[in-house]
């Protein structure tokens, strides 16, 4: 990787580590370019259209690792009803293990920023609708047909993003927890035997 391409994704991972516990207007350039140990005119080079440039694509990075993190936990877990409980699983274990300050990378820029920027929305309803997609292939495969599995997995999504800002709020995992074991039973009712 060459000089340049190591400094650009540092901006990236720092830029997402701060959105993730500090929002989007909580997070300064300055800041940004001192975590990620690069010159105040690499910002620009890199991210001609700024902060809102960067931040876009410090989501779909951060919305990219979530992805794996969740398909690496799916691989394991012993069939499809059992992956959303440990997904949950996942997300209340990382939000306890940051002591409650990160939660969804996505969930917190889309708030804030996604409704006057459209890069941020793009990025945002890009990392939804990947994550979205993912769900509703899980719920095809236990044999739902294509309309009912795309409905419930907004509502599962919706289910888990809501179970994160509880969590977070309450600094429990529990609510977490109470999610993916209900959408294990609530799925589970609903898949053909």
């Amino acid at each position: 990787m060459k000089k340049g391409d190591e400094t650009r994704a540092r901006m990236v991972d720092a830029t997402a580590r701060l959105l993730t516990t500090q929002g989007y207007h909580g997070t300064g350039l300055g800041q940004v370019l001192a975590e990620a140990r690069a010159p105040k005119g690499s910002l620009y080079f890199h991210f001609p259209g700024g902060k809102e440039e960067l931040a876009a694509e410090a989501v779909r990075r951060a919305a990219a690792e979530w992805r794996e993190a969740v398909l690496a936990v799916v691989a394991t877990a012993p069939n499809p009803l059992r992956a959303i409980r440990a997904v949950c699983e996942l997300l209340a274990s990382r939000l306890e293990a940051s002591g409650f300050q990160d939660g969804c990378p996505v969930a917190t820029i889309a708030l804030e920023a996604s409704a006057t920027s459209d890069l941020i929305c793009e990025a945002t309803t890009e990392a939804y609708r990947t994550w979205q997609q993912l769900i509703e292939d899980r719920l095809r495969a236990l044999g739902l047909p294509e309309a009912r599995a795309a409905r419930l997995a907004t509502t599962v999504l919706a289910a888990v993003e809501g179970g994160l800002v509880l969590a977070k709020a309450s600094r429990s995992g529990e609510p977490l927890r109470r999610v993916g074991a209900e959408l294990e039973v609530l799925l589970g009712a609903m898949a053909p035997r």
